[in-house]
């Protein structure tokens, strides 16, 4: 549930594969257009804000102030130390609309290195707001890092990993593995607003960024002024065995075969196919990982529709292919996404089948055998409910030892203007989890885009429209 997910490497990985069984090599196309940047802001030194540490230029953005925010490890004080958190800010304090604070995915990625992404997406907004980035605990240049579960899994939610390097990396955390959830970073923003000195500013969130900034709107709704979820998680940490996303999937394909007039039903097929080679955590992930770079499913230089349908009828090469190449080990390190990070705040801000953090690890198991038995068949076809089970956020979690389970905000409900975006071809966070925050948030504006995947902001230029015109409305 990332902003940008594993793109870049499952695309190389993904071609390589292709090729492999007789696809023609070339660049992946480019994920949106081009927009202007915002104009020039004064220079770094001038922007720099009183409570944030070691101002400096952003490297290549002389225009942008990099900063450091300190923060305690446990605001209770029982384990001691600080973590360093680097912040990123455009523009200057009396910026006429204030200032907006964009928060990225995962959990598990930086938000700095993406000033430049937003400044291009957002260029009329940010030339009325200040924005600033953060990069939270556990990210960035002070990523957690779990080397064998980075290996085997990158950014991926779908990838399964072995116990074995969810152990490993719980362990090599210790005690500190307790303190990366998302009532710490909403804590960390909170003092990221103090030390900016605004009484009150705009959050955007886009996929696990909507759950941060939801859960800081819930916590401190006085502080907010509006607040842009983009590809929404949750905010009540539901969502795990992902049965809305599997489900979906269907009419993301029979939508994408009317739009190609395919001739067949991809669903049906796929259907065909997890069931004959019991593949359907690699054929959702291929699937979850298309609604980000392929939201329509007609890239020719990735065909997918035309390898379902191959694949049922018994040519299974260019399919399989692709699986391999969209779950092949992948090559980023934890500075630009950490899986470290990201399996530690999952696992303790989820509600589980087997309740949360604090469950014992025996019993887990059988908590979810139960809990997928109860899903009908229908609800993920088509998909097997066994899939929902077998894929990476609970196999993840499954093995993850005992730690502090996340703290509940003090309210249920957003009560300040909110935008909610969603693209009705995502399978990362499905359009029905928008729908539904939607329809309990008094003053929502909901809005799909047809054809969008995950990401809108930055993937579709409908998005970055509906945001820039929610954000300057007064």
């Amino acid at each position: 549930m990332t902003f940008l997910t594993r793109a870049g490497t499952a695309v190389a990985a993904a071609l390589t594969a292709v090729v492999c069984v007789g696809s023609a090599p070339g660049a992946a196309p480019a994920p949106y257009r081009s927009i202007p940047a915002a104009p020039t802001a004064p220079t770094a030194a001038s922007v720099a804000a009183p409570g944030l540490t070691d101002p400096r230029p952003c490297p290549g953005q002389t225009d942008v102030t990099c900063a450091d925010l300190t923060v305690p490890l446990d605001r209770t004080g029982a384990v001691p130390g600080t973590l360093k958190l680097r912040t990123a800010v455009l523009g200057t304090a009396d910026a006429p609309r204030g200032t907006l604070l964009f928060l990225t995915g995962g959990p598990g990625q930086p938000g700095v290195p993406y000033v430049q992404r937003i400044r291009e997406r957002l260029p009329e907004a940010l030339a009325q707001y200040r924005l600033v980035m953060i990069d939270q605990r556990g990210t960035g240049g002070a990523a957690v890092d779990c080397p064998e579960l980075q290996r085997e899994v990158g950014s991926s939610d779908t990838v399964a990993p072995t116990p074995g390097a969810v152990t490993a990396c719980a362990e090599s955390l210790g005690a500190q593995r307790n303190f990366y959830t998302t009532a710490d970073t909403v804590a960390d923003l909170e003092d990221l607003r103090r030390a900016l000195g605004v009484g009150s500013w705009t959050l955007d969130g886009v996929s696990y960024g909507t759950f941060t900034a939801g859960r800081y709107a819930l916590t401190h709704p006085h502080r907010v002024r509006k607040l842009v979820l983009d590809s929404v998680v949750p905010l009540d940490g539901a969502g795990v065995l992902y049965e809305d996303a599997l489900g979906h999937s269907a009419r993301v394909l029979r939508t994408a075969c009317r739009e190609q007039r395919c001739g067949f039903d991809p669903a049906r097929d796929l259907a065909t196919v997890v069931r004959r080679d019991d593949n359907g955590v690699g054929v959702f992930n291929l699937l979850v990982i298309a609604s980000i770079i392929d939201p329509k499913l007609d890239n020719p230089r990735f065909g997918i529709l035309g390898a379902i349908h191959a694949s049922a009828s018994g040519d299974r090469a260019r399919l399989d292919g692709l699986v391999a190449g969209f779950s092949a080990p992948s090559d980023e390190p934890p500075s630009e996404f950490s899986s470290g990070l990201h399996a530690a705040t999952l696992c303790a801000d989820s509600r589980w089948p087997w309740g949360d953090a604090s469950a014992p690890v025996e019993g887990r198991e059988r908590a979810l055998k139960r809990a997928v038995q109860r899903i009908r068949p229908a609800a993920v076809w088509p998909f097997e409910r066994e899939t929902a089970g077998a894929q990476g956020i609970p196999r993840t979690c499954l093995p993850w030892p005992v730690s502090r389970p996340n703290q509940a905000a003090p309210r249920r409900t957003l009560t300040m203007p909110v935008l909610i975006l969603a693209g009705d071809r995502d399978l990362s966070t499905p359009v029905r989890w928008a729908r539904d925050l939607a329809a309990v948030t008094p003053r929502a504006e909901l809005v799909v885009l047809a054809g969008a995947g995950h990401s809108t902001q930055s993937r579709s230029d409908g998005g970055a429209r509906a945001a820039e015109e929610f954000l300057l409305r007064r």
